[in-house]
């Protein structure tokens, strides 16, 4: 049975260099609540300065909304790493609401460092959630665990340039219990083959027990 990352009879006839951003906002904290899935909505704050991380985008979206509904209880003893982060929200999400009794470590480069910290403390989680510069495939930050448990990524397939850094960001992570959770959305031809590459590093699944994978799948969002 193909891959449901493999190409199709033709799925995408633009150029493959174009990739549409999202309309540019400015600047501006809103709640989220997930459909419902946080009691405490998480409070984001949005910020396109430094750059499209500083947005949210729909696979952040999809993952945290996974995250909630699936692993909500069973992550207590777990390290776990967020990479690419933008403003954090997956990461944050999580600490809100999921048992989990580690710190919870936030990624990105240093465009979004203040960023995560100020999502981190607009939702009081100083305690629980750690902000860390890590520009991918340089050696892991000084304090991340150097193979996690968990690795969340969202969107994190979006320049291609970076494609080779973020696979070596995650050989270096990624340990023989490691369990990365990774969404993305398939924009142009080298998305998928950058999910190609991945297969042949890692065992990949796609998730089959998202109960909005039949609504995301139509908007060519993967889990």
């Amino acid at each position: 049975m193909s891959s449901p990352f493999e190409e199709r009879e033709d799925p995408f006839a633009f150029d493959e260099g174009f990739v549409k951003l999202p309309e540019y906002k400015a600047a501006a904290s809103s709640d989220l609540d997930f459909d419902g899935l946080l009691p405490t909505p998480l409070k984001l704050h949005e910020d396109l300065s430094n750059g499209c991380g500083g947005q949210l985008w729909p696979a952040g979206m999809v993952l945290s909304k996974y995250m909630l509904r699936k692993h909500r209880s069973d992550l207590k003893g777990r390290t776990i790493v967020e990479l690419g982060a933008g403003g954090g929200l997956v990461g944050l999400a999580v600490a809100l609401g999921c048992e989990i009794d580690q710190t919870l470590h936030i990624t990105d480069q240093v465009t979004m460092f203040e960023l995560m910290k100020k999502n981190i403390t607009l939702n009081s989680l100083e305690r629980r959630v750690q902000a860390s510069i890590y520009d991918w495939g340089e050696a892991v930050p000084a304090g991340l665990p150097q193979h996690p448990d968990i690795i969340l990524a969202a969107d994190c397939v979006y320049f291609e340039p970076a494609f080779p850094l973020l696979q070596q960001t995650m050989q270096d992570l990624i340990g023989p219990s490691t369990v990365c959770y990774f969404c993305f959305k398939k924009r142009r031809r080298a998305d998928l083959n950058f999910m190609k590459t991945a297969r042949k590093l890692f065992r990949v699944e796609e998730v089959q027990d998202d109960p909005d994978k039949s609504t995301y799948s139509r908007e060519n969002l993967f889990l």
